[in-house]
């Protein structure tokens, strides 16, 4: 079955950086799109970056400037690396892809920052 499975959060000031993983089995990773949302407190889930299998990448105009999304086909790997964090940035991340016409989940990691 597919299964994402993320890693990677945490608490840190404003200004630092993390970097989540989300390791992706069940797919053929190397053509799925990938995707990393967040759910703030209170907010609905949004997107925060997505990479397709080209390599290709598109982000939210929140995190465009500081945060990456990158992709390891070898290990079935999605990174986000999140660099110059903001309070606002305090949610938890979930990893997402569709797969056969069915969207799936991982169970999210908890990013907070402190100001």
């Amino acid at each position: 079955q597919v299964r994402l499975v993320e890693s990677g959060g945490g608490l840190v000031q404003a200004g630092g950086s993390l970097r989540l993983s989300c390791r992706a089995s069940g797919i053929n990773f190397k053509i799925a799109t990938m995707a990393w949302y967040r759910q703030a407190p209170g907010n609905q889930r949004e997107l925060v970056a997505r990479i397709v299998s080209s390599g290709g990448t598109n982000y939210s105009d929140s995190v465009t400037g500081r945060f990456t999304i990158s992709r390891n086909n070898a290990y079935n790997t999605v990174f986000l690396q999140m660099t110059n964090l903001e309070p606002e940035d305090t949610g938890v991340y979930f990893c997402q892809t569709n797969w056969k016409s069915r969207t799936f989940w991982g169970q999210g990691t908890q990013v907070t920052v402190l100001s």
